[in-house]
């Protein structure tokens, strides 16, 4: 019996541009390094949003200095925790996050799920798009004069997508160097930045700020660990690459390391900059601020640096939804599977830039909403991940291109009801938790919606139900099968 697989593109791996799509990466091409987790998870918080984040912590959140970096680190370790965490299943299969997530859910139980992930990750790079043009209009005015309008709004965004699609396109051996030299970058002009915070900041003012109450620092935990939360389901993207002896501590050690590095002390600084600007939290350009407390000599370059980070963030969410696009069936290859998301990105930044009266409401509710889609799939696939950590054989790479009934993955009708279960009840349980400009949840005023723990909740529930559900049974049998049918095949064309 002949089985389906999926339409995948000849990998090249040792060429300048990543070729290979979805198709696990064979034993003998996993030559990657833990540490190349650091820039990759450095360039991806490399954004001036988290500065704005900061000053909402103060602004709306009422919290003061020390408050704010205990938020921030606590984000910190809770979302690339995760992120690590699930980054360790990406060298047990050697495949994509979306495309080891078929083993969870079913080969077509795995569509549901995903996708929910592929449109709320249209989302986060629509954010990142108009931030980034953002970004560059501000540059634009500092050193040139030129002031923002509908046509210019609408050229840099595009610029800027554009040349996202072209980095998350040329695939991880071009992000690597990308986020290795913006890593530096970034890195000194953001001492500069502390340094002439630290001479010119009044901190007698910032360290007088009073402390604010317990519940507003978790839920501020919440809101920033959010961003960190979107990226678990493509941890196991960047680690597909690395042999089966890499430590899985190290993995997870790395990525946290690496994103708090960033996101620790551009929070922290928002929440500083706050104190002399209280406006910054509510601007509805995230980005222009900078000019207002930054000299041009430094404003300049440390936007420009922004922008390239910025880009990067796009480029490797991008990158991402290529695999989840060809896991759900898209027949491109992957660099032209983003082509989806540039496209989406670009009239959904337009909306955003041209017709949306306020950014950071429309951002805050929308991290909200996806820490909540992301949650309910993190739950499920981690207590699968425990599970397949006894095995021999973790993931069966050909049972995962395998979409027909055949394979492995195949369980009951192409669904594994545990998993699905377990995911569909958690989503609804968090939605039902979430408060936000949009909407009000019936259970958004119990002590897990007030101190906005839905997405905490979510991933709980989540991994409880599929915990007390009985263990999935994989279908070997049929999967054993199709070497010896193809056999048999083969000898009667021989006779």
């Amino acid at each position: 019996m002949a089985t389906h697989k999926d339409n995948v593109s000849a990998a090249d791996p040792e060429g300048a541009i990543e070729t290979r799509g979805i198709e696990p990466v064979p034993d003998h091409e996993r030559r990657g390094r833990v540490r190349e987790l650091f820039p990759t998870w450095v360039a991806a918080n490399i954004s001036v949003l988290l500065l704005t984040m900061g000053a909402a912590l103060v602004v709306f959140n009422q919290l003061n200095f020390w408050q704010v970096l205990i938020v921030a680190a606590c984000a910190a370790l809770a979302s690339f925790g995760l992120v690590g965490l699930v980054s360790v299943s990406g060298k047990w299969g050697g495949a994509p996050g979306a495309m080891l997530s078929r083993a969870t859910f079913g080969v077509r139980g795995n569509l549901f799920p995903g996708s929910i992930l592929w449109v709320a990750r249209f989302g986060w790079e629509t954010i990142n798009a108009v931030t980034g043009a953002y970004a560059v209009l501000t540059v634009l005015d500092l050193v040139f004069g030129i002031k923002s309008n509908s046509v210019l709004i609408v050229i840099t965004l595009f610029a800027f997508v554009a040349c996202t699609f072209m980095v998350s396109g040329m695939g991880r051996k071009a992000l690597n160097v990308c986020n290795k030299w913006s890593t530096y970058l970034f890195g000194v002009f953001s001492v500069l930045v502390l340094g002439y915070l630290i001479v010119h900041m009044h901190w007698s003012e910032v360290f007088a700020k009073p402390a604010g109450s317990t519940a507003m620092m978790i839920a501020g935990i919440g809101t920033i660990a959010a961003g960190g939360i979107s990226w678990v389901p493509t941890g196991p993207d960047f680690a597909r690459y690395f042999p089966h002896s890499v430590s899985g501590k190290k993995i997870a050690g790395v990525t946290v390391s690496g994103a708090a590095l960033v996101m620790v002390p551009m929070v922290l600084m928002g929440g500083v900059m706050a104190v002399a600007t209280p406006d910054l939290a509510k601007a509805q350009d995230p980005v222009s601020f900078l000019g207002d407390i930054l000299p041009t000599w430094l404003a300049v370059p440390y936007l420009i640096t922004a922008i390239v980070g910025m880009l990067l963030i796009n480029s490797l969410s991008m990158y991402s939804a290529g695999f989840t696009a060809q896991t759900m069936g898209v027949k491109l290859p992957r660099a032209l599977a983003v082509s989806i998301n540039a496209v989406i990105s670009l009239v959904g930044g337009a909306m955003l830039m041209l017709v949306a009266s306020s950014f950071l409401g429309s951002f805050i509710t929308f991290l909200i909403l996806l820490a909540v889609s992301f949650s309910a799939w993190i739950g499920v696939y981690t207590v699968d991940m425990a599970r397949r950590r006894k095995r021999a054989v973790r993931y069966d790479a050909e049972a995962l291109m395998n979409t027909g009934r055949t394979s492995r993955y195949w369980y009951t009708g192409g669904f594994c009801w545990q998993a699905m279960t377990a995911w569909t009840v958690a989503l609804v349980a968090g939605i039902a938790f979430t408060k936000c400009d949009w909407f009000s949840g019936p259970l958004s005023g119990t002590f897990v919606g007030k101190y906005g723990l839905g997405w905490a909740a979510t991933i709980a529930i989540s991994a409880l139900v599929m915990a007390v559900l009985p263990v999935p049974r994989e279908n070997e049998a049929a999967e054993a099968a199709v070497p010896a049918q193809r056999e048999e095949q083969q000898e009667k064309v021989t006779v």
